[in-house]
């Protein structure tokens, strides 16, 4: 079992950051890619960022890129979001997922654990 526990989330003005952080613990011994998701009222939870264990490689969905950056520290147990030019619609939970494969996966339902969200709210 692994636990994941997001902080950073607060509320911003559009145009500003917010660092999300993501600590894991319990089995941290196995290598699990990481992801984050987020989920606006009323809408389906939405694929944000992926990485792999090592670090090497990332995805992000076309609605970030160029904006935020995932990263792993070097104990591999922490991942973090940097998010840059916030816009409204970038409000939502954000919520960290760790997933078992060696391949970067987009859907929701391919990670095995979750986190317990955290909030992210920029005014316009």
């Amino acid at each position: 079992q692994v636990q994941l526990v997001e902080s950073g989330g607060g509320l911003v003005q559009a145009g500003g950051s917010l660092r999300l952080s993501c600590a894991a613990s319990g089995r941290t011994d196995s290598r699990y890619a990481m992801g984050w998701f987020r989920q606006a009222p009323g809408k389906e939870r939405e694929f944000v960022a992926a990485i792999t264990w090592s670090g090497g490689a990332t995805y992000y969905a076309d609605s970030v890129k160029g904006r935020f950056t995932i990263s792993r520290g070097n104990a591999k147990i922490t991942v973090y979001l940097q998010m840059n030019s916030l816009k409204p619609e970038d409000t939502a939970v954000y919520y960290c997922a760790a997933d078992k494969s060696i391949v970067l996966h987009t859907t929701a339902g391919r990670y095995d654990y979750w986190g317990q969200g955290t909030q992210v709210t920029v005014s316009s």
